[in-house]
Parts: C-alpha cells; structure tokens; sequence
C-alpha cells in the first residue's frame, strides 16, 4: 500500500507527527505525571515485555496480529497515561523495525506513532472523565470494573476507527475493512483483553515476577503459532509450485513458458527485476528475458564467465545465492544488476544435473526474500527447465513439419492454414484485400533430364532464395508442389501482387544460375524462366479454394499458354 501514498501526503504525515507527537507528550507528562515513587525497573520489565511482544506478532490463519493491547492495559491502570503512552510507543517501533520497512514506507512510522497517540490520548482521557483512578481497586468489584472495560473496549474501536480512516484518506483504498484482518484481530484481541487485567493485578502482588510469569507463556505459544504458520506457508508453496509445474508443461512454446513462469514468481515474491539468463553450448551466457518494474525490456548483451559476478557465481557453483542488502553483493561485478536493487537471489536451472540457465531475481527492498523461499525457487526452476526443454522440441518438431527440407521455406499445409485465416480476416473486415501469386518454373523437367535431380534441387533452393528476398516480410512464401512456389500478399492490390510477379520473375530470367552437382561433374552456369498467375480477392474469389483456382488458372491459360516467361491476373 506505500505505493499509492504520494509524497504530499507522506511529508504532510511528519509534519503532523512533529506537531502533535512531541509536544503531545510533553503536555501529558505535566498534566499526567507518573507516581513519585515508582519503581524504573519495573517500567524497564514492562517495556521489555511490550518490545518481545510486539517483535512477536501472532500469526492466526494466515494473518499476522500484533496484541499489543493487553500489555499496554495493565501498565495504563498500574502507572497512568505517560507511561502507557512511552510504553506503546516503544512498541511501535519496534514493531515497525522488526518489519523491517523500506525506504518509501518510512512514513508509517510517523503515521502509527500519531496513530497510537491519538488513541492513548483520547482514551485516557475517557477512562478520567468516567471516574477512573490510576490502580484501582477491583476486589469490592462495582465501578473500577466496568471503567476499566468501558476503557479498553473504547480504546480497541478507537483504534478500529482511525485504521479505517487512514486506509480511506491516506492510502485511497476502497477494498472493505471488514474483511478476515479484522474479524481475526476481533476474536483474538477480546480474548486477550482478560490478560491484560490478570498482569495488572499479579503485578500490584508479585511486581516483576508477574511479567515472567505473563510474558513467558505468551512468548512461547507466539512462537509455536510462528512456526506452525511458517510449516504451513511453506506447504502451500509447495502444492502451488506443483500446479505452476503442470501449467509450465501444458505450454508449447519456449516465450510463452518464460513469460508464464516469472508471472507466477511475480505473484509469490517481491520482484523489481527479474532476469533469465541461458547458458549456450558453447559455454556463453545470454540473457533471454529482462523484466524491470514489470516492463519487458530488450535484452542486454552481456560477456560473463563461470564464477564471475552473480550469474557466473551461480553457473560456476550450480549453487542459490540469496542477499539480502546491497553491502552483501556489491563486491560482486554484476553488469545487468540495477543500482538500486537490495535484495538478490540467483537460483540455478538445472536438468540432469547440468545447469541449463540462471535466474536472477531482485527487489529494491531490503531482506525481501527468506531462506525457506529458496527451496520453492529451485523446484519452480527446475520445472522451468524442463519445460522449457520440452517446447524448444515442439517448436522444432513444429517447424519441421511445416517447411520444405529441401528449400527450407513453408510447406502447403503451412501455407493452406495461413491462407484460411487470413480469408477469415477478409470476411470479419479485419482485412480489406488479399492477393496471391503462383509460379512455375519453365520446361523444368529438362533441367532434371539435361544435368540430373541434384541441379533440378540446386535450382530450387536458389529460386526459394530469391524469392525470400524480394516478397521480405510483405507476405509468406510456400512451395506449393514439385516447382510450384506460392505467394500470400496481405492488404495487396492486383497491381502491387503484379509488380512483385514481374520483378521476381526478371530476377529469375536475367541471372543465371549455378549448378555445381550436375551430372557432367562440371561448374555450369544455366538460364531458366517462371510463369505467374495473379488472383485477388473479394474481387475475384469469394473463398480461399476459389483464390488458389483463380490464380491457378491464371497460370495456365494466361501465362503458360500465352508462352510463357510472364506474369497474368486472373480475368473473369
């Protein structure tokens, strides 16, 4: 949520806290000064107990509740509002240190602390009003009962009210408050609001020995809680890891593997930047992937050898690194690394033993990632790898089957499922027109008798060739059959389709071409010719089979029969 608070708004928060905060105290300590004769080792223990419990926040269903409250009931009623103030104070910072905030979330520290004033204030102020005395006396029961209640039920909404407030004005957030945080800080503050008056009362009859017989028990079953909580998170990864596995198989391509993968990672962990590095056959690295702030970003080119700098490291030791600050890594020469990255973890992708590639993730804040998150990272790389592995071989397999071995361009089933969606295209008014060429090759059964099949393939590839580099990237070029090869012009008109035709087939006529595996065993030099057929729709086709005849028949009859060594459009 520090994001969505704006730098107004945050200086407008210290400034606040400036105003209120100090001077605030000061006054409360005139007004309502600790007892003379109270006793500092005791304020010392209670400050103790505060810190430990605010460093250990409860973790109840998933969420961390921080159960401050009880503590700060019993040194309000023991030793008065100063102290109860100073005391929660403390625990705020503490807390927010444990937190361990970064640098655009500092503003919370301001904010709780104004927060906390607040509610001591009014609070305090409350419980007086009502009659309250500092330690009363709850024996004969009646009245310092039911104000000390009215005082901390008071103080528990106050708290609930000004959280809302905050959540609305200062970080413009319109999710519901009451959602599972609060019902859960609900059920188990009220269960703990009865501690806070048995630490008050041991503590008038034990003085210190209460805190230990308080704290100790709270402290321990805090770190059970902990530790419960934390086998849990962990369980839960590992069943996510295993569905983000199967969803990483089920891809067939290599980018759409990657790009799953770091979006699943980014809503795991903290991630700034991200990059995924592969190491090539021939001992190199190169980055495949770069992500900064979400962005997809063009590689960087980058010259990087075993153990050197963080992916090197990685590399060379087949080892995770984690860091948590900038101090930790910045001996480490790391080019593709930002300046203002803190935490880093590098994790290895690994199949059969043999690092296949390098992940690097990194956060701008400090201690963003933990150790128990390492071993998710290395089964979601793992995973990674071996997807990756099994969609660079469908890709290939893919493509295989899709091109002409011998010319290395589509195939007719390639072309037959472009040239249907893009008459798709033509019907939905996505497109506007289509053109389509087919050539053939003149009189080319004499190349085969005259100097063999090998110069008949040489012919072919070197008129594959030349076509590629003509049509570029205007259209796809297949080779339609024997010496068929066929030509899709998205959003061409008849005459730009008949331009193209003619220059492809000057470039065919005017230059020769070398036949080196010819059956005579020497280096000859040959001319042949092509005819093209030239059909367009919507004006001459109303379908795609109906294209390729009208092109077809414009081969034959306006070309070939005509003599050949020229371009025809279809004519209805």
């Amino acid at each position: 949520m520090e994001l969505s608070v704006n730098s107004k708004v945050k200086k407008a928060i210290f400034l606040l806290w400036l105003l209120l905060v100090p001077p605030g105290l000061v006054l409360t300590y005139t007004f309502f000064p600790p007892q003379a004769d109270i006793n500092i080792l005791d304020i010392i223990g209670f400050l103790a107990l505060a810190s430990i419990v605010a460093s250990m926040p409860m973790i109840i269903n998933g969420t961390p509740v921080f159960l401050i409250q009880w503590v700060s009931i019993a040194v309000f009623l023991r030793y008065g509002l100063f102290v109860e103030m100073i005391t929660v104070q403390v625990s705020v910072l503490v807390l927010l240190l444990k937190l361990k905030l970064p640098k655009e979330g500092l503003f919370r520290l301001p904010l709780n602390s104004l927060m906390f004033f607040i509610v001591s204030l009014c609070s305090g102020l409350v419980y007086v009003s009502m009659g309250g005395k500092i330690e009363p006396n709850f024996d004969d029961g009646g009245n310092p009962i039911w104000i000390a209640l009215a005082y901390a039920f008071f103080y528990y909404v106050l708290h609930q009210l000004i959280i809302m407030f905050f959540q609305r004005v200062v970080y413009k957030s319109k999710e519901s408050y009451f959602g599972k945080d609060f019902v859960w800080e609900s059920i188990t503050t009220m269960i703990t609001f009865p501690l806070g008056f048995v630490l008050y009362k041991l503590h008038l009859d034990m003085e210190s020995s209460a805190l230990i017989l308080m704290g100790g028990p709270f402290a321990s079953v805090a770190l059970l809680l902990r530790a419960f909580s934390r086998t849990q998170v962990i369980n839960e990864y590992l069943q996510k890891a295993a569905e983000i596995g199967h969803q990483l198989a089920e891809q067939s391509k290599v980018n759409e593997v990657t790009d799953l993968f770091l979006q699943k990672l980014s809503g795991m962990l903290p991630i700034d930047y991200a990059f995924v590095i592969e190491v090539q056959e021939n001992d190199q690295l190169v980055m495949v992937r770069r992500i900064e702030n979400g962005t997809v970003l063009p590689n960087r080119q980058f010259a990087m050898k075993k153990n050197q700098g963080i992916s090197g490291t990685v590399w060379g030791t087949g080892k995770p690194v984690l860091f948590g600050t900038k101090k930790e890594w910045s001996h480490i020469v790391s080019s593709h690394v930002p300046d203002d990255a803190e935490s880093i973890l590098g994790v290895p992708m690994m199949k059969n033993g043999k690092t296949m590639g390098i992940l690097v993730l990194a956060s701008r804040r400090k201690r963003a990632y933990e150790k128990s998150l390492l071993i998710i990272v290395d089964i979601l790389c793992s995973h990674y790898a071996i997807a990756v592995e099994n969609a660079r071989h469908y890709e290939q397999a893919k493509e295989e089957s899709e091109r002409c071995s011998l010319t290395r361009l589509h195939n007719y089933r390639y072309f037959e499922r472009v040239l249907n969606r893009e008459f798709n295209l033509l019907l939905q008014h996505s497109r506007e027109r289509l053109a389509l060429i087919i050539l053939d090759i003149d009189h080319f059964k004499s190349v085969n008798d005259t100097y063999g099949h090998q110069s008949g393939n040489e012919v072919l590839r070197e008129l594959a060739s030349r076509i590629e580099r003509i049509v570029g990237e205007a259209g796809t070029v297949a080779r339609y059959g024997g010496e068929e090869f066929v030509i899709l012009l998205p959003e061409a008109t008849t005459k730009e389709a008949y331009n193209l035709a003619e220059l492809i087939r000057q470039s065919i006529a005017s230059w020769p071409f070398i036949l080196t595996e010819n059956i005579e065993g020497e280096k000859l030099s040959i001319k042949i010719t092509a005819s093209f057929g030239i059909a367009s729709a919507p004006n001459d086709a109303d379908d795609a089979l109906a294209l390729l005849r009208h092109a077809d028949r414009a081969l034959y009859v306006g070309a070939k029969r005509a003599g050949r060594n020229r371009v025809a459009a279809y004519v209805k």
